[in-house]
């Protein structure tokens, strides 16, 4: 291994944050495009192609909150590792590291043997009916049996980036989307597999990266190379404070596409509900395709903030901040022009039927309404958690939740069930005035001038 790549408190900031961002902003886009691409062979398996991917559909809140355990630790735990290794404390960091490793372990395992006992009665909560509840099932029993691979993958690429190897941390993302993408077909269509086949693609492309990951953290001329730590209490607690704010925001995306869901599916009738939640599921799919890379561009700059933090330059905190929002802006203007004129050859990959695809795309533009004010949320709210202020982001994060659950609730009260769509834009729109005005007053009370770091560091 090279010469550790990145400088984080002394390279220039816009250089910097490009080289973090970037690769962490293209993770997130090969990790969504093979979500995709996975539920398109699985919507184009002959006769059962339809329920099956209902199927496959039913599990995705379930995969959601799963993966929302990676991000506690995994968060939680690389943004004061970063912050120790700004403060020049190898020892702390290591000690981090090797306690965020030793507790994803146990959460891996645990969350394994808790999901495999009660997936029968979540799937049925869930919405599986008699007729999708096998191919649920199948799913969700395969990929639950992985769920140990993919919580430690996740977890620990953090703090590969944390570390200064953004490029790293893109490629265990490319290996396990390259490794699903050439075993779906294999799996499900040449060996007959069907959803099964799916499902066990997907476990061995979470293996893929989770090997990747863990051979690179334990590579001797890593600055903090891997090792197995105690798990003590003080430090646990401290990790799970820090990642709960994402954990959660992560968590309540499930309770978000439940809510919406039934909704269509009540305001909407039996024929008309079940066309709108076809709709919405492919809608959803492509604001996937603006939010992760999004995600990926304010997560790739929090070790940034955190080691900077922990360095006392407050000067480059305020730069990353402005350089990172500029990006957002950049990448959401470009993304809001692109749903003005092109939504309708996203939507022909999901369907040819002229009703689902007319009302997918006008979904896509009305959801896409807020996306630029929406980067504002994402920037700060980050930026707040990687400066340890995780109750402040939390707030900002589950308000505008509350914002979007209110609207979708109360849209097709006075309007039409499709009404519902304007729940996001509504929400995106209003979370700009909250997080603009709480990142300010933070800005005036602790960055301004020469800053007042001293009093946020933990």
């Amino acid at each position: 291994m090279k010469k550790h790549s990145n400088d984080f408190g002394n390279d220039s900031v816009p250089g910097l944050v490009l080289r973090t961002s970037i690769p962490f902003m293209f993770a997130q886009f090969v990790n969504v495009l093979y979500s995709i691409v996975d539920r398109i062979y699985i919507g184009n398996i002959p006769q059962i192609g339809d329920v099956s991917l209902a199927g496959a559909g039913i599990c995705a809140p379930i995969i959601t909150l799963l993966s929302s355990f990676a991000t506690l630790i995994g968060i939680g735990g690389s943004v004061l590792f970063s912050m120790r290794l700004g403060a020049k404390d190898q020892e702390k960091a290591k000690n981090l590291l090797g306690t965020s490793f030793s507790m994803l372990l146990v959460f891996s395992a645990a969350l394994t043997i808790l999901f495999l006992l009660l997936k029968a009665p979540l799937l049925q909560w869930f919405g599986a009916s008699k007729t999708t509840f096998p191919y649920a099932n199948t799913y969700m029993t395969i990929y639950t049996l992985g769920t140990f691979f993919a919580l430690l993958s996740m977890g620990m690429n953090y703090f590969i980036t944390a570390q200064g190897y953004p490029g790293l941390g893109m490629a265990t993302t490319l290996i396990g989307a390259v490794v699903n993408i050439v075993l779906d077909p294999v799996f499900i269509f040449l060996l007959h597999m069907n959803i099964a086949g799916a499902a066990l693609a997907t476990v061995l492309a979470q293996l893929s990266s989770c090997v990747f990951v863990l051979l690179t953290l334990k590579q001797k001329k890593m600055p903090i190379p891997l090792t197995l730590a105690p798990i003590r209490r003080s430090t646990a607690v401290r990790i799970l404070k820090m990642g709960f704010s994402p954990f959660l925001i992560l968590a309540t995306d499930s309770v978000i596409i439940i809510a919406l869901n039934a909704v269509l599916q009540h305001f909407g009738g039996p024929e008309y509900g079940d066309t709108l939640i076809t709709c919405a599921t492919i809608v959803q799919s492509y604001m996937l395709l603006i939010t992760s890379p999004m995600l990926g561009i304010t997560g790739g700059s929090q070790p940034l903030i955190s080691f900077n933090m922990g360095a006392g330059k407050v000067e480059r905190i305020r730069k990353i901040v402005l350089c990172v929002l500029l990006l957002c802006i950049g990448f959401t203007t470009f993304m809001f022009l692109l749903s003005r004129f092109v939504p309708q050859y996203f939507v022909r990959i999901f369907t040819q039927n002229p009703e689902y695809a007319s009302l997918s795309v006008w979904g896509i533009q009305v959801f896409t309404l807020g996306v630029i004010p929406l980067s504002f949320q994402y920037v700060f709210v980050d930026a707040l958690t990687a400066m340890s202020l995780t109750k402040l982001s939390l707030f900002l994060s589950l308000l505008r939740k509350s914002e979007y659950f209110a609207a979708t609730c109360l849209l097709p009260l006075f309007f039409a069930a499709k009404m519902c769509f304007y729940a996001e834009p509504i929400a995106d729109t209003l979370c700009f005035f909250s997080s603009s005005l709480a990142f300010f007053l933070i800005y005036k009370k602790y960055l301004k001038g020469e800053g007042r770091l001293s009093q946020l560091r933990l």
